[in-house]
């Protein structure tokens, strides 16, 4: 195969210099919609005020143009993958009241959104009663792992086993277990709340087994471990269960007071 001939800049430009005003802006909004560079396309025109204000050099204006693009597209891919995680509602940790909970500490939480965590794939277990803050901080954690790129995906205990289950009718269950491994956080909420049988705690496992010391799991749930045997019946599997949801791991208690009604009452009080 013969190498590709280098392309003569030079000659390329003296072809464009006969340009007139118009005919450039034309080529140059038919050239980002080619390339597909929304982003200076739409902020030429201003990008070109400040270029003259400021008194740009050349590599400065276009230095401009591909950061303010990079910028966007980077914040479009955020948004994307933040949506393509599921979560139920939007929730992000700079809203949660920790003085409504002060049994969580804002040290742990800050440091778990860095990501450090993720990219040893480390678990993360939040246990505590209902309306103490859990699916919030899971939620949050989430949000903040998929704005930093990595690949988040939400679900509910129930629906994933359901999911397994079905999965494994239709002898699919590799597949959907794969795909499960793939991400980078798996989120796992109201884990506790249903009892699992032997059959969907054993697909679980299975899901759990895959992401073990590879990719990271956190999970959301209102039993402490000794009450897991409610969830997980057979022994030995609640066990194992539970140590690959801990091993090298955070477990953080969210306690028993009411996070949502403190908030609520608070909000009355102020106003």
């Amino acid at each position: 195969m013969s190498p590709t001939p280098p392309v003569v800049v030079s000659q390329t430009l003296r072809r464009r210099r006969g340009l007139t005003e118009q005919a450039a802006v034309a080529a140059v909004d038919q050239a980002c919609r080619r390339l597909r560079l929304p982003t200076i396309r739409a902020v030429l025109d201003e990008a070109l005020h400040v270029a003259g204000k400021e008194q740009l050099s050349y590599q400065g204006f276009l230095a401009e143009l591909l950061l303010a693009e990079c910028d966007d597209r980077d914040r479009r891919s955020s948004i994307r993958r933040v949506k393509s995680a599921g979560f139920p509602r939007d929730k992000w940790l700079g809203d949660f009241d920790f003085e409504a909970n002060t049994n969580i500490n804002p040290a742990t939480i800050h440091t778990l959104a860095s990501g450090d965590w993720l990219r040893k794939g480390q678990p993360l277990c939040l246990i505590g009663d209902s309306g103490t803050g859990k699916s919030h901080l899971l939620i949050g954690l989430g949000t903040a792992a998929a704005e930093k790129g990595f690949r988040v995906k939400y679900t509910l205990a129930t629906r994933l086993v359901n999911e397994l289950v079905e999965a494994e009718n239709d002898k699919a269950l590799a597949k959907t277990i794969a795909r499960y491994g793939r991400v980078d956080l798996l989120c796992i909420d109201e884990l506790g709340y249903m009892e699992l049988d032997k059959r969907g705690a054993e697909l679980l496992f299975q899901v759990l087994t895959e992401r073990e010391e590879k990719a990271s799991v956190a999970i959301a749930t209102n039993e402490s471990f000794s009450g897991w045997t409610k969830t997980f019946t057979d022994p030995r599997l609640c066990a194992a269960i539970v140590d690959r949801l801990t091993f090298n791991g955070t477990i953080i208690e969210t306690g028993t007071d009411s996070y949502r009604l403190a908030h609520t009452l608070a909000q009355q009080a102020a106003g």
